[in-house]
């Protein structure tokens, strides 16, 4: 029913549409119209009501496809195998499924829409249809357990630079994986690995861009922290593109870590920090602590300067 609906407004694009002719043309009640008219609005459609006219189709969301998106890939490991879903409750969960398959690395995952997204902290992501990136990829890396942060950090230096070089926006990031743009959220970040005998059996990224979104997708309470990129540069972006820039940049990254580990990494995430060197707050398992990042650590912690002086590594904290 939704589909026929969202075909007979892109029919009219443009131009009102009566609910009574579309109850009419559907052989439903106005009502069951106007409930379907929400639908496609959570769906990412933008469409316009008067109470005299009818509806109007304004935007329409973009699809991925494997057609656009395949023969944007440069990368030799990374995105060779893509599972593309209309809507999933969460990339991570299929992928964690496929990597215990033994779905080889650089398998790509991406929705147009989720319905249980999900962040750090256990913290549920808005997920729209067909307004951003929602994806997960497998990856199998042969380093030592306890060096599973570093990915973490990895995954953002790749993220920002992609960003940056495709959008044109300053954006940087906040330790240790939220990207911002004047101090506003626009991607989230979540790695989740599985272990077997202290042995890294494999790890799952998980990204999701605010590509489109426009201001009605938020409330009202979230527009003083989260933005997109459409939001902040005034355009809408391609989404295949970002996708596809954002594979480059993190093989490009991920290679150079495997050959000459982490130092260079860190040197990147330092250069595009929006954290170091300025007075925080750090909610750690163990408390409150207070002072001035000052860098990282090889093991990829925090590195924080307290009142008294002294400087401790923080593996895990939010910073507030």
């Amino acid at each position: 029913m939704r589909e026929q609906l969202a075909a007979l407004l892109e029919e009219k694009q443009g131009e009102y549409v009566s609910g009574e002719q579309l109850s009419r043309i559907l052989n439903v009640s106005r009502t069951a119209v106007w409930k379907h008219i929400r639908k496609l609005e959570e769906e990412g459609y933008k469409i316009e009501a008067s109470r005299k006219l009818g509806y109007r189709l304004v935007d329409s969301p973009d699809q991925i496809t494997l057609t656009s998106l395949l023969p944007r890939l440069t990368t030799v490991r990374l995105g060779r195998s893509v599972k593309l879903f209309d809507e999933v409750d969460s990339t991570q969960n299929i992928a964690q499924k496929l990597a215990e398959e033994g779905a080889p690395e650089g398998t790509l995952i991406l929705a147009e829409r989720q319905l249980s997204g999900r962040g750090r902290m256990g913290r549920s992501w808005l997920s729209p249809k067909g307004r951003g990136v929602w994806m997960s990829m497998i990856l199998r890396p042969t380093i030592p357990l306890p060096y599973t942060p570093q990915l973490t950090l990895l995954t953002a230096v790749a993220l920002c630079r992609a960003l940056r070089r495709l959008t044109g926006l300053e954006i940087g990031i906040k330790w240790p994986n939220d990207l911002l743009i004047d101090g506003r959220k626009i991607s989230g970040i979540l790695l989740e690995s599985s272990a077997e005998e202290e042995r890294l059996r494999h790890v799952i990224v998980g990204v999701g861009i605010s590509v489109n979104l426009d201001k009605q997708h938020y409330t009202e309470d979230m527009l003083d922290r989260v933005i997109s990129l459409k939001m902040a540069a005034g355009i809408t972006f391609d989404r295949s593109e970002i996708i596809a820039g954002f594979l480059a940049e993190f093989e490009a990254v991920y290679t150079l870590y495997e050959q000459e580990g982490f130092a260079p990494v860190r040197s990147l995430w330092e250069a595009l920090s929006v954290s170091l060197h300025k007075p925080c707050k750090l909610t750690t398992p163990q408390g409150i602590m207070e002072g001035i990042p000052v860098g990282l650590a090889d093991s990829g912690a925090l590195l924080l300067k307290l009142e008294d002086g002294d400087t401790v590594p923080v593996f895990s904290a939010e910073m507030g």
